[in-house]
């Protein structure tokens, strides 16, 4: 889901009622012109006197379009404290979230209340509903903007610096997050998913350890620790990291957990194995200007290992 209209957090209702209420006076002044437009082409069939021609210039053109733009500014201006109540803040107790952008994808890491890492991720943000997280943006290499719109309003992350936004959702679901800052070749591929949980499911969430899968039969076990060792063996690893494996590379998204992921290349296709393969064999023709090497020079039941280990990690 990915519409401001279809609220889904504080910020983002905020943001829909003063939608709506700018566009019931934007109908009021409309309404005003087309009636006095009616009344002049159709009704008086008379010139107005000069007065009377100044007073309806002064009272239908000045006084009425500002009274009504001044009642929208100051309804705007009121409501901008809960838009955005926290701008500035430094959030203490809070569940911090860090999002660092980069092209073109999103690595999230999930700190305690010292700043240290509890988990990492890559293109997904869980987080719990009815509370407020931090979320601390960055960027590596050029300037993006970090928009959930069913939940909050965008911020943009600079390299060099930190910004920080605070958000709370207000109804579980799956939503659409982007990228709202043109940043390169593949900006209209740089999407993520965000699950708003119930408390206790997110806390069950955070808590797991997502390995590889372990429990399988016996041919499908062979085909995932084949796999695992094509993956080793390739240097993905020097890349990618997995948790509780020999992968623990830092310059691309971490893996772990992958099976569970809607998505792969930061929402461009659905995680399946075909479009996992595709990728793999050939990232640039998915995702025109992405840092990770094609591996076309692979067959076919390598790929297909690889991908099936990936799918694996839940």
């Amino acid at each position: 889901m990915q519409s401001a209209l279809d609220p889904a957090g504080r910020e983002a209702e905020a943001v829909a009622l003063l939608f709506w209420v700018m566009v019931a006076g934007g109908g009021v002044i409309w309404l005003g012109v087309m009636g006095a437009l009616f009344y002049a082409s159709h009704l008086k069939k008379q010139p107005f006197s000069e007065r009377k021609a100044g007073g309806l210039i002064v009272f239908g053109g000045v006084a009425f379009p500002v009274a009504v733009l001044a009642a929208l500014l100051a309804y705007a201006v009121w409501l901008m404290p809960a838009m955005r109540p926290w701008f500035g803040g430094e959030g203490e107790g809070l569940r911090r979230i860090e999002v660092t952008a980069e092209q073109y994808w999103w690595r999230v890491r999930y700190l305690d209340e010292r700043g240290q890492l509890i988990r990492e991720s890559a293109n997904e943000v869980y987080m719990p509903v009815d509370e407020r997280v931090l979320f601390l943006l960055k960027a590596k290499d050029v300037i993006h903007s970090f928009w959930i719109p069913s939940i909050g309003g965008k911020m943009d992350a600079i390299p060099g610096r930190v910004n920080s936004l605070q958000l709370e959702a207000t109804r579980p679901g799956s939503y659409r997050g982007v990228c709202a800052e043109f940043c390169g070749t593949a900006h209209a591929l740089m999407a993520f998913t965000v699950e708003a949980l119930e408390p206790d499911a997110f806390e069950e969430w955070l808590q797991q350890t997502s390995v590889a899968a372990s429990a399988q039969s016996g041919l499908q076990q062979v085909s995932l620790s084949a796999g695992e060792a094509s993956f080793l063996r390739q240097g993905c690893g020097a890349c990618h990291a997995i948790d509780g494996t020999e992968a623990q590379g830092t310059i691309g998204p971490n893996l772990t957990g992958f099976g569970r992921r809607p998505t792969i290349a930061a929402g461009t296709l659905p995680n399946t194995r075909e479009h996992l393969i595709r990728f793999i064999r050939s990232p640039d023709t998915i995702k025109p200007g992405v840092r990770m090497p094609a591996f076309s020079m692979l067959p076919e039941s390598e790929l297909t290992a690889i991908a099936d280990y990936l799918k694996g990690l839940e």
